[in-house]
């Protein structure tokens, strides 16, 4: 079964281009976080995504595509990246999902 976990962090709608996460302590528990998954064969991919500001979006109004760049003022929540794993069952994801440092408030 793969599952994509993603991480939504608080006020990352409104960061600047180029903002990257400042917390070496946090980074480090990713890092590790990341190596188990794959010291465990469960990772299939993984990366983090630039904030809204460095975005663009295509929409297709009246079957004519538009772009329009970011930030968004009506994003409440976004990525700030993902994790696809390969496990046996919707409980070991959510195991794997529930282990995820740095998210808890």
């Amino acid at each position: 079964m793969r599952i994509m976990m993603l991480v939504i962090p608080k006020g990352y709608e409104n960061a600047e281009p180029g903002t990257v996460p400042d917390d070496a302590e946090a980074m480090e528990k990713m890092m590790k976080y990341n190596e188990s998954l794959q010291k465990a064969g469960v990772l299939l991919a993984l990366d983090g995504l630039h904030p809204p500001s460095m975005g663009a979006r295509v929409s297709f109004a009246g079957g004519k595509p538009t772009v329009t760049d970011g930030p968004f003022a009506e994003a409440k929540e976004v990525i700030g990246g993902y994790w696809m794993i390969q496990v046996r069952s919707k409980r070991r994801g959510n195991r794997m999902g529930l282990a995820l440092p740095g998210i808890r408030e």
